[in-house]
């Protein structure tokens, strides 16, 4: 039985990681860590848990738990799991980050956009980029995992096969991607408020959003260059989902013509015909976010723009699964060598 302690488990994605492992065969929780509860019974933060976790909260105290538990998932701020994290936890357990503290490797990049120093660069190059379906490999036995952001993860798989085969320009992808507000965090915020969701859409982080150097990073690794594209993230009054409308012009082969839907098709089979959480639509079938709530599904799809010469490229995530808790918990498995889809095995709910 594999012990977990989870730092930041009264948050969403948190929650979402109990939700999963209550439910998960080979693990059990040890640690129900939570900073602004602490000794509160987590059934009473959560309503949801009630009789299933008689846990109170603890505190963050990384060095203690990491004498209790083979893995922690820390789902806080960015900076924090950086500022605790060191040798000696390292040699004792594996830790899942779900903040984007060892996401980039750059250290520069990651401190212009977050905005904070980082407290331990000299992790940045060990820490693997916990994108299953494309680093599956480098994840089994690593000791440190940067689980993706929410809107990369959809970002990045929608787009991977044809920028890996060459068959888009990524230096002309715009990323249009839609989020529900449980993306922001449950802290209190003014924006977040019902009165100012409810009956709106609205793009923020316009031309600054964080999670663009990551898109740019790992597209820029599939292609083998660096890219710059354009993505701009909105906010829609639900509770859960991503979805991402991409847009690319197609790279003409040498005689001039363009690929063609069937070759586009076979680099999206190329790549995620045997991944059991990418479903692959059938051709220009609009993605939908209610097709994957609560489940790990990634659903993907595209089609072909005759007029501008361009394909759009449709994604749709659970933004706190596959987006957060449910990949970290398909690296814990990775790790461990358990089925990859251990605990994760959920069909998507409906209405």
């Amino acid at each position: 039985m594999i012990k977990v302690g989870i730092i930041g488990s009264t948050g969403y994605a948190g929650a979402e990681l109990v939700r999963l492992l209550t439910n998960h065969k080979d693990a059990e929780i040890v640690w129900y860590g939570s900073r602004s509860y602490i000794e509160k019974p987590y059934a009473e933060v959560y309503g949801n848990m009630f009789k299933l976790v008689d846990a109170k909260c603890m505190d963050d105290n990384m060095d203690e738990l990491a004498e209790q538990a083979d893995v922690i998932f820390t789902a806080t701020p960015q900076g924090l799991c950086a500022s605790l994290v060191n040798d000696e936890i390292l040699s004792k357990v594996k830790i899942v980050d779900l903040s984007a503290d060892f996401r980039l490797k750059d250290v520069s990049v990651y401190e212009k956009w977050y905005g904070i120093e980082h407290k331990s660069p000299q992790y940045l190059d060990e820490a693997v980029y916990g994108l299953c379906e494309l680093y599956r490999d480098e994840i089994k036995g690593a000791r440190l995992i940067a689980n993706p952001g929410c809107y990369t993860t959809c970002s990045i798989l929608t787009a991977y096969p044809l920028v890996k085969e060459g068959l888009i320009d990524p230096q002309t992808l715009i990323v249009d991607a839609k989020s529900g507000t449980s993306g922001a965090g449950r802290g209190a915020k003014v924006n977040n408020l019902y009165c100012e969701v409810n009956e709106n859409i609205k793009a923020y982080g316009v031309a600054t959003h964080r999670h663009t150097p990551e898109i740019e990073d790992q597209l820029g690794k599939a292609c083998g260059k660096d890219i710059v594209i354009s993505f701009t993230p909105h906010l829609v009054p639900m509770n859960r989902g991503i979805l991402a409308t991409e847009y690319a012009s197609l790279v003409p082969h040498a005689d001039g013509s363009l690929p063609t839907k069937e070759e586009l098709a076979a680099a999206y089979e190329k790549y995620y015909k045997n991944e059991k959480f990418i479903r692959l639509l059938p051709y220009a079938t609009p993605t939908e976010t209610k097709w994957v709530e609560g489940s790990n599904y990634v659903d993907i799809s595209f089609k072909i723009d005759e007029r501008t010469k361009r394909v759009v490229m449709m994604g749709a995530i659970d933004n706190l699964v596959k987006g957060a808790a449910g990949q970290a918990v398909q690296n814990m498995n990775l790790i461990f060598g358990l089925p990859e889809d251990e605990g994760l095995d959920l069909v998507p709910s409906f209405p």
